[in-house]
């Protein structure tokens, strides 16, 4: 009896800082957040009872359903993105016959970088005369070299895989080192026939802007698509890491097994990998609602480079009430849309729990 309440006590001591830390920073701020959301305070004065017009506000305000939209299609787009990439590059990794430690750490050096710093990158990137444009543009000049690579590149690929099994067992179609020779390949065909004059280059003057518009792409800004493709840059390697131990947790002896039965990679991919790695699934497709949900420090660095209503989420909206440029603060307005973005987070991951990817292995 004695050893048991010791054991209960050592419990509550390790999860004593824990339980100190929700206390003070999330129980205390919600109740306090509630609290103003129900008045009408600037941080100077003492705050006054207003019922639910902070509520009835968040309504009628034509920023905060922008906000509501940008923030539900960006969260949508990035999560699915970047969960199907980084399953896909933790399986070309854990494929690799050579330089696997090499290319593990190539793909992971995006998110050893501040998100500071890399927004910055994007918006010197993303500039009308940027480096995007200049992309775009010398993809149409150079049409015809570019589907040469692609042509080359493949007939390449496929010649050096096919070369490989002949020595080695399992190469994958996609291995990462193959993929790098036949690229280097491809890219020495296209320079021998550029020189020879074989391949036109095609004149235009093209001028895109990717961050100061006003255009939508489907259901989001084009403002918030790039924004999305900073997200997925930055967070796709540490999601990858994830998959990448799930794999490397699979017992070999189910493939070899499924192997001896006939099953094609797809086959073993689908009802082997995939009921596997469900419990990291889930975790990667949580960590990515909520990442996506509350969305601020890549659009917060925009600033001016954007028109707000482009670039506005949820979070944003938050910080625009509580720290208005030029006005007094609108705590109450701020307070309920916070509540409002815990309550969609909270109700998202749990309909994602409920029909989405499950926890458990099969």
């Amino acid at each position: 009896m004695l050893r048991v309440s010791s054991d209960e006590r050592s419990a509550w001591l390790f999860v004593l800082p824990f339980t100190i830390s929700m206390t003070l920073f999330f129980v205390y701020a919600i109740i306090r957040t509630a609290y103003y959301s129900f008045t009408e305070y600037d941080l100077f004065k003492a705050p006054s009872f207003v019922g639910l017009s902070n509520y009835i506000a968040l309504v009628s305000d034509e920023l905060f359903l922008i906000a509501l939209r940008n923030t539900i299609g960006f969260s949508l787009i990035v999560t699915t993105v970047q969960t199907v990439l980084a399953l896909a590059l933790a399986v070309l990794v854990n494929h690799a016959v050579r330089a696997r430690g090499l290319i593990r750490t190539v793909f992971y050096l995006p998110s050893i970088m501040s998100s500071a710093a890399m927004t910055l990158i994007f918006l010197w990137l993303f500039q009308r005369d940027g480096f995007m444009t200049a992309i775009v543009g010398t993809v149409l000049a150079y049409r015809r070299h570019v589907l040469l690579f692609f042509i080359g590149f493949a007939a390449l690929q496929g010649a050096l895989v096919l070369n490989a099994r002949r020595s080695y067992e399992g190469v994958s179609i996609f291995d990462p080192f193959f993929l790098l020779a036949a690229a280097v390949g491809a890219l020495a065909l296209v320079v021998a026939c550029a020189f020879s004059g074989l391949l036109p280059v095609f004149d235009n003057d093209l001028l895109i802007s990717w961050l100061n518009t006003q255009r939508h792409f489907l259901f989001m800004p084009v403002t918030l698509w790039s924004v999305a493709l900073m997200n997925v840059f930055t967070t796709v390697p540490t999601l990858m890491l994830l998959f990448l131990a799930g794999l490397q947790s699979i017992p070999s002896a189910l493939y070899d097994a499924a192997e001896i039965d006939g099953a094609n990679a797809f086959q073993r991919f689908r009802h082997i990998t995939v009921p596997a790695l469900r419990p990291v699934t889930f975790a990667v497709v949580t960590m990515g609602v909520i990442g996506t949900l509350q969305m601020f420090d890549q659009v917060a660095i925009l600033g001016d480079a954007a028109p707000l209503a482009s670039r506005v989420t949820l979070a944003y909206y938050v910080y625009e009430n509580a720290f208005p440029a030029g006005a007094s603060s609108r705590i109450g307005m701020a307070s309920a849309a916070a509540l409002v973005l815990g309550i969609l987070t909270i109700a998202v991951v749990y309909v994602q729990k409920s029909v989405g990817v499950k926890e458990r292995a099969e």
